[in-house]
């Protein structure tokens, strides 16, 4: 009708962690709960809704403020491959969070790739569109960074 399509809005970052993948994935999605707001510092409350350890299916609440904007959600693991990969989709809202790892055994380093999608804006944002591709993908790459400066600095804080 406007001239809009639909397709989904992605923003992709990459970066490599100079950990093995084993560690880099601990970190992301073993002790999810225990770091994922120390990366995403835009996380004000996060609620894990499901018993037991992070695995396919644990459900948890978030309450976020992005840009000054307050939003509350509930997501879900829908992919958690040890060493490769984790993936979060939104349940009351939707949209993907992926993480994915390539490990380098020659160097002992990891590439992680996150990958934010929304599968659609809704009509009233569509003029935004713009602005919204931007700010998400300013938001990939600062998490990227930031996991890669907090993996980096917890492998080595016990070093002597």
């Amino acid at each position: 009708m406007f001239g809009f399509d639909n397709a989904p809005i992605v923003s992709k970052a990459s970066i490599v962690i100079a950990r093995p993948a084993e560690e880099v994935f601990r970190f992301i999605g073993v002790d999810f709960f225990k770091n994922y707001c120390r990366w995403s510092p835009e996380v004000q409350e996060l609620k894990q809704l499901s018993p037991g350890s992070v695995g396919v299916g644990t459900k948890a609440r978030q309450v976020r403020v992005d840009q000054g904007h307050r939003t509350e959600s509930i997501f879900g693991v829908t992919v958690f491959q040890p060493h490769s990969r984790v993936c979060f989709e939104g349940i009351s809202n939707p949209y993907k969070c992926d993480y994915e790892l390539k490990g380098n055994e020659t160097d002992g380093s990891t590439r992680v790739t996150f990958i934010f999608e929304l599968p659609k804006l809704e009509m009233y944002m569509r003029p935004f569109e713009k602005l919204i591709r931007v700010v998400m993908q300013d938001g990939s790459e600062r998490t990227v960074r930031n996991l890669k400066r907090l993996i980096e600095a917890e492998s080595t804080a016990c070093v002597e």
